[in-house]
């Protein structure tokens, strides 16, 4: 079993050093117009405020300067974000996080978790689809972490109203391009999933990847008992799932901006998410 991993705190401002070893080398610098006029540590905290408070970007609490004025416009904060997402600088941090990880031995890649999450978007925008289970319109995500709550692959979206399964084998891609990226070896790793990933085309993605998928099987109203060798479930793996990955979900709430998605753009909001699993992998380094 996993060990118990204590309350553990998200991050939510870094300091100057912090930034500097974790952050700036992954940031794409502007090469025209005037220098900005804070520090990128200060800006990406804002950022980071903003995330984590989930209010309006113009409702921002800004500090003042030496004259009693903001120092900076929201919409400075804004723009630097969106440049920040479309140079994928923000994908470059989140990659940044995991090999750091890997790096120093904190990861314990002999379990794999994965599931997915369903966000609700009130005010529109693309990428929704209306869910019948949750009954929302939304999108959802499928994450992957370790046995010790890391996030190990870039998540894979999809509209609220498409099945989980098939995204399994769009999402594994991923998960191995990033353990070549870190040189992380992946071969004989047990993938634990929920029953709704339980079909023929799934395990044979996870087996042709040299990983071993721990699933329970979902009946789906069978009369009869399945032919053939029983498959491989270990319900004491499958156990971890909620002291892991739901731990994930769980801190991932911290961030009240992706409680509801009020993003009309998706590539904005999913952004905010992939800086929100960075925060969490960067708990083992840098304290609230």
């Amino acid at each position: 079993m996993a060990a118990n991993h204590g309350r553990q705190a998200i991050p939510t401002q870094l300091t100057v050093e912090q930034f500097e070893q974790f952050i700036l080398p992954h940031l794409g610098r502007g090469r025209r117009g005037p220098p900005p006029t804070l520090p990128l540590q200060k800006m990406f905290n804002y950022v980071l405020k903003a995330l984590y408070m989930g209010c309006q970007w113009k409702m921002l609490p800004i500090e003042t300067n030496a004259l009693g004025l903001p120092e900076i416009h929201h919409t400075r904060i804004y723009r630097i974000m969106r440049r920040w997402q479309a140079d994928g600088s923000i994908d470059r941090v989140f990659a940044g996080s995991v090999d750091q990880l890997h790096q120093d031995q904190r990861l314990d890649l002999s379990t794999i978790h994965d599931d997915g999450t369903t966000t609700a978007a009130k005010k529109g925008g693309d990428n929704l689809g209306y869910s019948g289970h949750k009954h929302l319109k939304g999108d959802k995500v499928v994450a992957f972490c370790d046995r010790k709550c890391n996030i190990i692959a870039p998540f894979v979206s999809a509209p609220g109203n498409r099945n989980e399964s098939p995204l399994l084998r769009d999402a594994l891609p991923k998960l191995t391009a990033m353990a070549r990226a870190i040189g992380a070896d992946l071969q004989g790793s047990t993938v634990s999933l929920d029953g709704v990933y339980d079909c023929r085309e799934n395990r044979r993605a996870i087996f042709n990847l040299g990983m071993r998928p721990n699933i329970p099987e979902n009946l789906r109203n069978r009369k009869q008992n399945k032919r053939g060798r029983k498959r491989h479930f270990d319900a004491a793996i499958f156990e971890e799932r909620f002291s892991t990955i739901e731990r994930v979900f769980a801190w991932e709430d911290t961030f009240r901006r992706l409680l509801l998605r009020f993003e009309r753009i998706s590539d904005v909001h999913y952004a905010l998410k992939t800086l929100a699993y960075t925060m969490i992998n960067l708990r083992h380094y840098c304290r609230s």
